[in-house]
Formats: C-alpha cells, structure tokens, sequence
C-alpha cells in the first residue's frame, strides 16, 4: 500500500503536469491567433476552395458559392430546399452562409481578419446575406 509521502509526490506530479499540458494549449492558441491575424486558414478548405501549397484558392467549383449566396438572397427557397439542391445537410448551408472565408477574410477566437487568399464572392452579397439570416432568425 502506498505511503502519504508517494501520494503527495504523485498529486505534485499530477499538477506539474496538468500546468505544462495549459501552458502548451495556450502557446498553441497563440501561435493560431498569430497566423490568423497574418491571414493564414486555420481549418481544412471550405467548400469552394482547395488548399495548394498551404494557400486557399478557388476551386473549380467556385462558382456554385456565388449561386448558393444569391439562390437564397433573391429567390423564395427554404433552406432545406437550397441544401438539398445542392446536395448539402442545412448545417452545413449555414455553414457556408456565415463563413468569411469567401469574402477573403479569416475569423478566429471570435475576431475576423483579412486572409491571403482571393475572396469567391463580394463583400456586399455577403453583407446582404447576413441580414437575411437575421431577419429570418437563422443562426
């Protein structure tokens, strides 16, 4: 049976450890929020891109995000008719409808940055998404 002295000697250990394994998550969020900042993806490639030598560029399907963003701006689709016409789960629509990465920007720890990548649709389209989806309640 293990004495008080081995106990408190593996407690100590325990807490060593758990110190370095934060302190080793918070550099790694660090270093994530610096490469945000510098416009560097966090994630694997939306929808719409490929990642080629580390870098986000437009796929040749590009252009379908630009359909999605005006099918549900200007026509009158619920949004599992549009994830269905284009083969997607409605989370995953939503997804794509909030995600800044097609307006050129990277959004990390809550903060959006200008990417190093070509955005796929403009600023304005985006924008006027975004208040559709508030009108409409849809997070």
């Amino acid at each position: 049976m293990a004495d008080s002295n081995d106990i408190t000697a593996l407690k100590k250990e325990i807490e060593e450890l758990k110190a370095k394994i934060k302190e080793k998550a918070e550099n790694q969020k660090k270093g994530m929020i610096e490469k945000a900042s510098k416009g560097g993806v966090m994630s694997r490639a939306p929808f719409g891109y490929v990642m080629e030598n580390k870098k986000l560029i437009p796929a040749q399907n590009s252009n379908e995000i630009e359909d999605i963003f005006q099918e549900f701006l200007n026509e009158k689709i619920s949004l599992r008719q549009l994830a269905q016409k284009h083969n997607l789960s409605v989370n995953g629509l939503k997804k794509i409808l909030t995600n800044f990465t097609y307006i050129g920007k990277v959004k990390f720890n809550n903060q959006v940055h200008n990417g190093n990548h070509q955005p796929i649709i403009s600023t304005t389209l985006f924008n006027h998404v975004q208040n559709k989806l508030e009108e409409l309640k849809i997070k």
